[in-house]
Formats: C-alpha cells, sequence, structure tokens
C-alpha cells in the first residue's frame, strides 16, 4: 500500500476494472466503459500524470484535431456519467469488492483504494448524494453568491461570539442524529474525549487603529506596547462559523480562543484546530506543526517577501513552492495547508487549516466542512475498518473570484506517522 492508500499493483486493479466492465451497471454504456479502460490504463502506466480534456477526446472519442474542450463539453459530460456509474455500482453490485474505483471531481486521473468498512460506508453516501444531485449543485452554485450578501450579518453573529469567549452548537437548528459517516471519521479524534476542542484563530499584530490607518507590525521600528492584536480575517471568521456548523451536526461544542491568548497549557491537555498560517497565527511556531508543507517566504527570486507554501519532499509531477496571486494584483488563486499532526501530548491531535491568505484559510476551513469534499479525501486516505484516521498533511490549490473562493482541489497528498 503506498503513502496515500492507493493499492500498488497493476493486476488487481486491471481485475476490478473488468468487473466494472462486465458489471451490470455499466451494461450497454459503451462509451463509458471504452473511457474507463482508457483511464485505468494511464493511471497505471502513467500514475501522476495529468490527463488533458483534449488527449481524452481525440484518443478515446475519436474528435479532430481542432477539438477545442471550451466549446464542446463531450469529456466533461462524459466523465460526470462515468463517476455517477462508479458510485452506483459501488453501492449495489460492488459492495464486497476488495478494492474501490475513484475519479475524483475536477481531475480525469483514476484513482485506486483498498476497500475498507469506513470507505464503502463513504461510497454509498457519495451515491445517496448523487441521487440528490439537482438540489445540492443548486446550493453549491448559490453558494458564492448568497456569501456575499450574508457576510455581514455572518461577521456580526460570530464575533459576538467570539467577543464572548466561545461558540456553542446550542442555538444551531436540529439536524438528524446521525451525522454524515465523513464527518463523523474525519473529526473522530476531536468528538471522542469529553472536553470540547480549541479553535485558535490568528490575529495579527498591527500597529495603528482602522480610521488612521492600520499596518503590521515591524520590530525594528515599532514598540510592542503598541501592538493591537484583536483583529482578523474575513476567512478565519468564516471558517470559525463552518467549524461551529459541523461540530452542531456532531452534537458537539468548541472553544475559541484568539492566538494571542494561546498557552502551552491549552496544547498539553486539549485537541487544537488552527486556523489560518503562521504568519498571523504565530501560536503554530510554538507546538508540532506540518514538515512536508510548511509556510516561508520567499528569500530571492520575482516573489521575494511573498509568502509560500514550500513542498518540502516534492514528487516529480509537483512544484517545491505554491504561491498565491502576486502581491499587488487581483487574487485570482491561492493556497492552503489542511494538516492533521499529533499534538505535543500524544493523546491529542492538532488540525491546522491555514491559507498564505485569508481567503485560502477560508477555503481550507470549507474543505474539511463539506460532505462532498470530506469523502473525496477520505477515499484517498488510510482509514481502519473502525474509522481511525492517520495523520496527514495536504495541499489546496482555491480558485478565488470577487474575493471569495469559489473552487478547491486536493494537489498533494502526505500521509505521516503519528
Amino acid at each position: 500500500m503506498g503513502v496515500t492508500g492507493h493499492v500498488t499493483d497493476a493486476e488487481p486493479r486491471l481485475a476490478e476494472i473488468d468487473r466494472l466492465v462486465n458489471s451490470h451497471t455499466l451494461h450497454g454504456s459503451e462509451s463509458l466503459c471504452k473511457l474507463l479502460r482508457y483511464l485505468a490504463d494511464q493511471a497505471i502506466r502513467h500514475p501522476g500524470v495529468a490527463l488533458k480534456e483534449y488527449q481524452i477526446a481525440t484518443e478515446v472519442f475519436g474528435r479532430p484535431s481542432d477539438f477545442d474542450p471550451q466549446l464542446d463539453s463531450l469529456v466533461r459530460v462524459q466523465a460526470g456519467r462515468l463517476r455517477s456509474k462508479i458510485s452506483e455500482y459501488y453501492s449495489s453490485e460492488g459492495t464486497d469488492d476488495p478494492i474501490v474505483v475513484e475519479l475524483p471531481k475536477g481531475t480525469y486521473a483514476l484513482a485506486f483504494h483498498p476497500a475498507t468498512a469506513s470507505t464503502k460506508t463513504i461510497v454509498r453516501e457519495m451515491h445517496e448524494k448523487e441521487e440528490e444531485k439537482g438540489t445540492s449543485q443548486s446550493i453549491r452554485s448559490s453558494r458564492a453568491v448568497l456569501i456575499l450578501s450574508i457576510l455581514l450579518t455572518i461577521a456580526v453573529i460570530s464575533i459576538a461570539a467570539l467577543l464572548a469567549g466561545r461558540i456553542t452548537g446550542n442555538g444551531s437548528p436540529k439536524v438528524d442524529e446521525s451525522a454524515p459517516a465523513a464527518y463523523r471519521v474525519f473529526w473522530h479524534s476531536f468528538i471522542a474525549g469529553p472536553d470540547a476542542p480549541w479553535v485558535i484563530f490568528s490575529n495579527g499584530a498591527f500597529i495603528g487603529r482602522p480610521e488612521t490607518g492600520l499596518r503590521y507590525f515591524n520590530p525594528a521600528r515599532d514598540s510592542r506596547d503598541a501592538i493591537s492584536d484583536h483583529y482578523t480575517g474575513v476567512g478565519e471568521v468564516l471558517a470559525v462559523y463552518d467549524l461551529n456548523q459541523v461540530f452542531a451536526q456532531l452534537r458537539r461544542q468548541i472553544r475559541v480562543k484568539r492566538g494571542s491568548l494561546f498557552s502551552l497549557d491549552d496544547a498539553q491537555n486539549n485537541n487544537l484546530i488552527f486556523v489560518g498560517s503562521p504568519a498571523e497565527n504565530l501560536s503554530l511556531l510554538d507546538i508540532p506543526s506540518t514538515h512536508h508543507f510548511v509556510f516561508q517566504r520567499a528569500t530571492s527570486g520575482p516573489r521575494k517577501g511573498d509568502l509560500a507554501i514550500v513542498n518540502v519532499d516534492p514528487r516529480p509531477d509537483e512544484p517545491k513552492m505554491f504561491f498565491a496571486s502576486p502581491s499587488g494584483t487581483p487574487l485570482i488563486e491561492d493556497y492552503a495547508i489542511v494538516g492533521l499532526v499529533p499534538g505535543m501530548n500524544s493523546a491529542r491531535s492538532v488540525l491546522i487549516l491555514a491559507g498564505t491568505t485569508t481567503i485560502g484559510t477560508q477555503a481550507a476551513a470549507e474543505f474539511v466542512c463539506r460532505q462532498d469534499s470530506l469523502q473525496q479525501l477520505l477515499l484517498r486516505l488510510s482509514v481502519s475498518d473502525n474509522g481511525e484516521m492517520k495523520p496527514f498533511e495536504a495541499v489546496l490549490h482555491v480558485k478565488v473570484a470577487r474575493g471569495v473562493p469559489v473552487g478547491t482541489q486536493l494537489v498533494a497528498l502526505r500521509e505521516v506517522a503519528r
């Protein structure tokens, strides 16, 4: 088994593809079977190589050399149909198969996972959610618009709760007693204990006041006595809101504290969720953090001084550094880290949700607070039959439009030893 839990032998993978192709679910779907075999062959022969729509259109569906994916959605439509059929297969005929095949959204790279009880539960829920696609797609497509209109309301509610010192799920709407399996698996270590986890949000050190101008604290010329440490970003506020909503579904509470009030006693005795990068959430500098993907400022080159995510041990198809849009230009993309690492006390867990900007931080929180993205993540992780999950570090690529994250894709992943 590889580091991300993928099956590594070609023979069992091909046997699983044969089972899919010969299944009742795909019976009569010649074009989908052809696409499935092609994607499987590419995944086995050229792992980690990204497939392009043009390549699939011309080599699988016989489109001419002037094929334009911007004008013809054939590949996207067929991939969506295949994705639905695969989910349907594993919720019915393929429940006892030793391997689960997945076509993650946003990519044409087929993935193979060893089947566990947790994996099968997640796949079943993915299929059930696919059946409600019309409603869920409408909700997702309107999210970017709605979030702009409700931003002020959310911020006021969340900040008021922050000032009170904590947020609980007591005022949240009633939900079903049984939370989605993806939530129960991913958040297991944070809800298993008797104490609510601490959510530590970043609050950068600023000098000045909003009405006269704010800037970051400069130790070379500013007195520490002049620091104002009670500001945070929009992304951090919305991240806390999303976390509160998830824990309400899990019938649990969270406790909230700003980074400047965090202590090592908190780290020793509690599960922790850090919201924001160590550039502003300085508490992350004092505790165990990520090792494969780390935040650093570029020391040379055209992006000198800009905050980046450094890929410490890049794989052949991965970049050494992940940068957001250049400073001084509209923010259209960002990168974020989602890291689940052991705490200072080995019995505790630390979750890090941090972007190079506040929008990336918001996207990281949304990623672990949405059922569909959590399901995709869990299928790429090693999850035992009893639902235990290994620590991991992941990098997300975030598309941004008008200050709102509108698309998030998992681009790098490492599992780590506890």
